[in-house]
């Protein structure tokens, strides 16, 4: 059903959330996963039109990526990883045409209203910017697995 699934990571407790959740969806589908994670600092944001250096921000970031790409290749998914910088919503989108995924398969947090706002609401971004399905898993209070 889902050849090539996209899984943005945000660097949180959110994250072992989706993934759990993808593990389980990437075995009954024999999908390959990209994972991905915009960074948004200032220089993630201007690194290739100012050609700055990789930031520490995104140094700590690419390694996040790949421990999880190694923890995933090692129980025996096929997993690769993006690291990109801007607007997270925007980036999602394109990653997920540009890697020919077929599914964007996301935590979110379930925040309401004036939270929407403060917080900014990433998945409501991709689920416009995109044609791809995306599967919103929704974590718990806190972003702590149970």
């Amino acid at each position: 059903m889902y050849r090539r699934i996209l899984v943005p990571l945000e660097h949180s407790g959110y994250d072992q959330v989706i993934v759990d959740h993808v593990r389980q969806l990437a075995t009954m589908c024999r999908s390959s996963l990209v994972l991905i994670h915009v960074a948004d600092g200032w220089a993630a944001r201007h690194q290739m039109s100012l050609k700055l250096r990789e930031s520490e921000e995104m140094r700590v970031d690419r390694d996040y990526l790949e421990q999880w790409c190694a923890t995933l290749r090692a129980d025996g998914f096929e997993a690769e990883s993006i690291l990109a910088g801007g607007d997270p919503a925007t980036e999602i989108a394109a990653a997920a045409d540009r890697e020919a995924c077929d599914l964007i398969a996301m935590a979110v947090h379930g925040h309401k209203g004036l939270q929407d706002v403060i917080y900014g609401n990433t998945a409501n971004g991709v689920r416009h910017k995109t044609m791809v399905p995306v599967l919103m898993v929704r974590g718990p209070a806190g972003g702590r697995p149970r």
